[in-house]
């Protein structure tokens, strides 16, 4: 019997668990982490191998291929639209929680250094906005600067439509054959990702282990709480009354996406992979799914904003400073605005609680409570991030009147 790919991942999740556990126990753990992570980098560098190209002409295609400017214009709007909404659900459900349990009141930690990159990466988010157009696209491209290249590919798509022919035919067929090309690309490295899943979550694992997690449990509680609701309610019940689509059946439909941004902790490297659930097993189309998930995997961080406004209000906490209503909601304010500028990388969040931090006036040095759970986290909030985006895509699907979801 043929094993499907998601359960091939989540077979590859449990044993490089219990690989990472057991290396822990027997007292090998360097072996696991010298030697079998190999397997896990091999497998990232495909990943970020193709992202750059995938992105590119994925949008320059699906947006080539639309009709009209209004048609471009309407489906831009809704797909913003259901970005700002579902951070805000995010980060008022975390907002409640933490207001509620209240984690970091009374807590006895010891602070950690903080990681010295950080102040640098911070000042250069005030420059976001004007950054998102680059100077020079190919310089854009060369570095991996993914805002710029969408910007860039959002327009070179949207002349393309204005061209006259045959240039305006030549080019999409030159773009929908590099999108089909990278698709059968993607799919090629995609088979190897059970094997990267276990080599990575074994590398995890035999770093961590549990003894970090006990003195902030309450703090993880209240995050993997308010991913757990938001994951499994809010957006639930927007692609049950928006798609009109079943949330169970959609989410084995991309469970393989979501085990792949679980292990990977990067939105961006699970891209390839949600690509191709979205459109293979939802039936959403290549115009939709290629302008909605790409966009969607670089600025739609639900889970990275619910975990940046918990973190930022349990280290006024465990300082004893009582955050007024005001500074709360510069908070939910900055978190908004933070999570859209987080790259779609690894711990990319931690580099925006810092922004939240100076926003209201908390020391810096607060960031060294939460940086021993950080990586578990982000895993955490990196699936609800791909699972929001996978549910904008259905829904954006259904909205524009396709007829071949399978959902």
């Amino acid at each position: 019997m043929k094993i499907q790919l998601h359960w091939k991942i989540f077979i590859g999740l449990c044993l490089g668990f219990c690989l990472g556990l057991l290396s822990r126990l027997l007292g090998f753990e360097s072996f696991v982490q010298n030697s079998i992570s190999v397997i896990g980098e091999i497998f990232l560098r495909c990943l970020r191998m193709i992202i750059i190209p995938l992105i590119t002409v994925s949008i320059v295609s699906s947006v080539a291929s639309i009709s009209s400017g209004e048609c471009f214009g309407r489906l831009s709007i809704k797909t913003f639209v259901y970005y700002v909404s579902t951070s805000l659900f995010a980060i008022v459900t975390g907002l409640i929680l933490v207001n509620i349990i209240m984690p970091g009141k009374g807590a006895q930690l010891g602070l950690q250094a903080v990681p010295n990159e950080v102040p640098a990466q911070v000042e250069k988010l005030g420059e976001l906005l004007l950054n998102i157009i680059p100077i020079n696209p190919f310089a854009a491209l060369a570095k991996g600067d993914i805002v710029p290249i969408i910007f860039f590919s959002l327009l070179f798509g949207f002349f393309i439509t204005k061209a006259p022919d045959p240039a305006k035919t030549y080019l999409r067929t030159f773009f929908d054959a590099a999108f089909n090309v990278m698709m059968l690309l993607t799919h090629f490295i995609i088979q190897f990702t059970p094997l990267g899943v276990f080599a990575l979550l074994a590398d995890i694992t035999a770093r961590s282990g549990f003894e970090v997690f006990i003195p902030l449990g309450r703090y993880m509680l209240t995050v993997a709480l308010g991913l757990s609701l938001h994951a499994c309610i809010t957006l639930p019940v927007l692609l049950f009354l928006l798609g009109r689509a079943k949330p169970i059946k959609h989410f084995r439909a991309v469970s393989g996406a979501l085990m792949t941004a679980f292990s990977t902790a990067s939105s961006s490297a699970t891209l390839p992979l949600t690509l191709e659930s979205v459109r293979e097993n939802d039936g959403v189309s290549d115009n939709v799914s290629g302008f909605v998930l790409p966009l969607g995997a670089t600025i739609n961080m639900d889970g990275t904003a619910l975990y940046e406004c918990v973190a930022a209000i349990f280290i006024a906490q465990a300082y004893g400073i009582d955050l007024t209503f005001f500074q709360q909601f510069l908070v939910v304010l900055t978190a908004l605005l933070a999570s859209i500028g987080a790259a779609g990388i690894p711990m990319a969040g931690l580099v925006m609680i810092a922004v939240i931090l100076r926003a209201v006036g908390l020391p810096l040095e607060g960031m060294g409570l939460i940086l021993a759970v950080d990586r578990i986290l982000d895993m955490m909030r990196t699936s609800v991030n791909t699972w929001s985006d996978t549910c904008g895509a259905v829904i954006i699907a259904r909205t524009e009147g396709e007829t071949t979801l399978k959902v």
